[in-house]
């Protein structure tokens, strides 16, 4: 089988020979800057070194503008040593810290404070027929899908993911109860907008998942309801679900940090399958999930933090790996990109177990 069809398979409980062995996280011959220092030319073969499957984290994306199509036009309004400021085109702000580790930019001044200022961005950076939002080789990107064994997802930059990113969490918290009809407009004209361009891209290839980024939870638990979701997003969960239906793809992904247990079932009722990348220090129990939703999906849910604490926590996640293996819909992988302070080594020794471990454990589908 491809990795492709491993992918499909596993996540929709069909039977398969094993599941594909994929980074999950991390682009293509992705490295931190210090391996690239330690070991000139890591990245440029560790994808071919650790023997990933698929394409790009596994499943690749391909290279159409999804957002705002200002998202490249920023300019640097203050800068010194340590820091950068820059201002984009819609009116965000974000602090950008030089040479940081594991997180470097924080926005500071977000887009989104009133109807008007939403009207304005809709009007102007969100038209679905800019001919530039689509690379001038499309075709020939295209050709390159064709006969592919890699999984191709369309993306979404997300129901609540959207929104939360030109308003803030804090203030699109208050806007639910204060301005509900602001809401409701910047998801469904996202979604619509989102469907509007796929509608271009079917019509040259086929795909395998359409993948929402949410990131609406925290380690606390979710940023919202089940019952807000319900009213406001399970709307535009119906419609991605209706468009993928239509078109044939088998899997609705959603991609949300922190615990994203309580709104695991409303997002099945939605729509949704598959869900990554289950943080473990968020409390998140794949186990449970499994035996809860047993038609829900998940991909990660392997203890990141495992690689640096040594070769005792990192057998932990390979016996766990192995049961959810066994258990179905489950394509083990690390529940984020790799942290800072982690070693190559330590990295490898992970990914090398996760292999073996991958090619040795059989899916025990009903």
């Amino acid at each position: 089988m491809t990795t492709r069809e491993r992918f499909v398979k596993v996540l929709t409980g069909q039977p398969v020979d094993r599941v594909p062995f994929i980074k999950v996280f991390g682009g293509t011959n992705a490295v931190l800057p210090r391996w690239e220092v330690e070991r000139p030319g890591l990245g440029q073969e560790i994808d071919r070194l650790l023997q990933f499957e698929g394409r790009y984290r596994g499943w690749d994306c391909p290279p159409v503008n999804l957002d705002l199509s200002c998202i490249n036009m920023w300019e640097v309004v203050a800068e010194d040593a340590e820091t950068r400021t820059a201002r984009r085109a819609d009116g965000m702000v974000a602090l950008q810290v030089k040479g940081a580790g594991d997180y470097h930019q924080q926005t500071i001044g977000f887009p989104v404070k009133t109807r008007r200022d939403w009207d304005r961005i809709k009007a102007e950076f969100l038209d679905a027929d800019d001919p530039s939002r689509f690379p001038a080789n499309w075709q020939e990107v295209v050709a390159g899908y064709q006969n592919r064994d890699f999984p191709l997802q369309l993306t979404h930059r997300g129901v609540y993911g959207f929104p939360r990113v030109l308003m803030g969490d804090e203030a699109l918290a208050f806007a639910f109860y204060d301005d509900p009809g602001l809401v409701h407009d910047m998801m469904d004209s996202y979604t619509d907008f989102a469907i509007r361009v796929w509608e271009k891209m079917v019509r040259d290839t086929d795909y395998d998942l359409v993948e929402c980024w949410e990131d609406m939870a925290s380690k606390q638990g979710s940023i919202i309801s089940p019952t807000t979701f319900r009213e406001f997003m399970k709307p535009n969960y119906e419609k991605i679900q209706d468009f993928a239906r239509a078109h044939g793809i088998p899997i609705i992904l959603v991609d949300s940090d922190g615990n994203t247990m309580a709104l695991a079932e409303v997002m099945q009722e939605s729509g949704v399958n598959a869900i990554y990348p289950w943080e473990v220090l968020a409390g998140n129990d794949v186990d449970r999930l499994r035996e809860r939703l047993p038609g829900m999906a998940a991909i990660g849910g392997l203890k990141k933090e495992a690689m640096a604490e040594g070769p005792a926590a990192v057998e932990a996640e390979m016996t766990k790996a192995a049961r959810l293996i066994r258990k179905g819909r489950f394509i083990p992988g690390p529940d984020h990109f790799v942290q800072s302070h982690t070693s190559w080594e330590q990295y490898r020794f992970f990914m090398e177990r996760l292999r073996e471990v991958v090619l040795s454990t059989p899916v025990e589908t009903p």
